[in-house]
C-alpha cells in the first residue's frame, strides 16, 4: 500500500519538526534538534541519553566564534556538561555578540566523518531557521526514531541538492496597473517548500527572446515600502517596462532575504543597526552572501516554453546560472531604480562584495 510518506514526504515532515522544536533522527545515527527551537526540557532529555553532542555550525559562524572548523564548511562545538539553553542560543545567534563576544573556551571535535552534522545544517536551513542542530550520535537511530515516535530521514536525503519538480497548478487572467494583458502562473514544487509565481505580459511570443526578471519575493521591499533595499523599485519597474513593451515574464521567487527567510533576514538588519554590512550580516549568522536556487526561475521558464530571455538584473551572477542551466541570455538589461539615502551602503556593498552593476 501506498500510504506511507516517501523520501521526499518524510525531508518536509522533518523540516517542519525542527520549526516546531521537534527532534528528527538521520539513519546514520543521529539526533538531530534545531539550536533556534531547542527548549530548555528537551536539552534536559537529551543529557539523559548519555553521549557526547555536538553544537554544529556552519563555517561561517565558525570564523566569528573563533571556533576551528571542519574542511572550513563547519565546525562541531562540543555541548558543555553544564551548558544552558542561553548558551546554545548565544553561540547559534550573533544577536549579542558585541554586547558579550566571549562565549568561554570553545572545544570542537575534529576526528571523523562530518557528514552527519553536515545534513542536520543541510535540513535546519532548509527549514528557514538559524544554521546551527544540536547533533547526538545514536547506536540504533531507527529503533529510537520507532521508539519516540520521531521522523527518521537518510542522511544523504538531506544533503541532496538536487532541484525537487515544479508541477504548474493554475493559471488565470489577471489584469494589472501595467498591463491588462496580466496572467498569474503558480508553481508548485513536490517538496513541500513555497510556491513560486510567474506574472506573464502580454502573449511573448516563445520563439524569440522573452524579457524577463527573476525576482525574489522581498517581504519589506515589495508590501512595506522599505526604504533599506531596491526591491520594490526593481519589482515595480520591471513591470512597467514589460507592460510599455507590451510583453514579458517577471518570475518571482520564494526566496525570501537571498535565501535565508525573512525571520533570519530581519536579525541581518538588526546586525546591521550594530555597524555590520549586509555581506557581514548574512556570515556572522552562519550563511553565504547568497543562498538563492535560481534553477527554480531557469526550471519555470522551461516549463513556459521559453529558452532565451533579456534578463532584467544588475546581478551578472544571475546570468551566468541562466546559462549554466540552459536559458540563453541574450542581453542584461540594466534596472538601476530605488536609490535613497537609506540604502546607499546597502547598494554599495552589493556594488562591491557581490558583483552588482549599479
Amino acid at each position: 500500500m501506498g500510504f506511507a510518506p516517501d523520501i521526499t514526504e518524510r525531508l518536509a515532515r522533518a523540516r517542519a519538526d525542527l520549526r516546531m522544536g521537534v527532534p528528527v533522527v538521520l539513519d546514520g545515527g543521529a539526533l538531530v534538534l534545531s539550536a533556534e527551537t531547542l527548549d530548555a526540557v528537551r536539552l534536559a532529555d537529551l543529557r539523559t541519553l548519555g553521549g557526547q553532542a555536538v553544537l554544529a555550525v556552519t563555517g561561517r559562524r565558525a570564523e566569528t566564534l573563533k571556533a576551528r572548523a571542519y574542511d572550513q564548511d563547519i565546525a562541531r562545538i562540543i555541548l558543555p556538561p553544564d551548558a544552558s539553553l542561553h548558551w546554545v542560543r548565544a553561540v547559534a545567534d550573533p544577536a549579542d555578540d558585541l554586547r558579550a563576544p566571549m562565549k568561554g573556551p570553545l572545544q570542537t571535535a575534529r576526528e571523523g566523518s562530518a557528514d552527519l552534522h553536515r545534513a542536520a545544517i543541510a535540513m535546519v536551513k532548509a527549514a528557514r531557521l538559524l544554521p546551527a542542530a544540536l547533533v547526538l550520535p545514536l547506536d540504533d537511530a531507527a529503533g529510537f526514531a520507532a521508539q519516540n515516535n520521531l521522523t527518521l530521514v537518510p542522511a544523504d536525503a538531506a544533503l541532496d541538492t538536487g532541484l525537487s519538480p515544479l508541477n504548474p497548478i493554475i493559471s488565470a487572467r489577471l489584469p494589472l496597473d501595467v498591463s491588462e494583458a496580466g496572467r498569474l502562473h503558480i508553481f508548485r514544487p513536490d517538496d513541500g517548500a513555497e510556491e513560486h509565481y510567474a506574472v506573464e505580459i502580454g502573449q511573448p511570443d516563445r520563439s524569440k527572446p522573452v524579457l524577463s526578471r527573476l525576482h525574489s519575493a522581498c517581504f519589506t521591499g515589495d508590501l512595506l515600502g522599505s526604504l533599506k533595499c531596491d526591491c520594490g523599485p526593481q519589482l515595480r519597474g520591471a513591470l512597467a517596462q514589460m507592460g510599455t513593451e507590451g510583453a514579458g515574464v517577471l518570475l518571482y521567487l520564494n526566496q525570501e532575504g537571498r535565501g535565508i527567510g525573512l525571520a533570519n533576514k530581519m536579525r541581518a538588519y538588526s546586525l546591521q543597526d550594530q555597524g555590520f554590512d549586509t555581506v557581514e550580516a548574512n556570515h556572522r549568522l552562519g550563511f553565504e552572501d547568497d543562498e538563492r536556487d535560481f534553477r527554480i526561475g531557469a526550471e519555470i521558464l522551461k516549463r513556459m516554453g521559453f529558452s532565451a530571455v533579456r534578463l532584467l538584473t544588475n546581478n551578472p551572477a544571475k546570468v551566468a546560472k541562466m546559462e549554466h542551466c540552459g536559458i540563453t541570455v541574450t542581453e542584461r538589461v540594466p534596472l538601476k531604480v530605488g536609490h535613497n539615502p537609506h540604502n546607499h551602503a546597502y547598494l554599495a556593498t552589493k556594488a562591491a562584495k557581490s558583483g552588482h552593476l549599479l
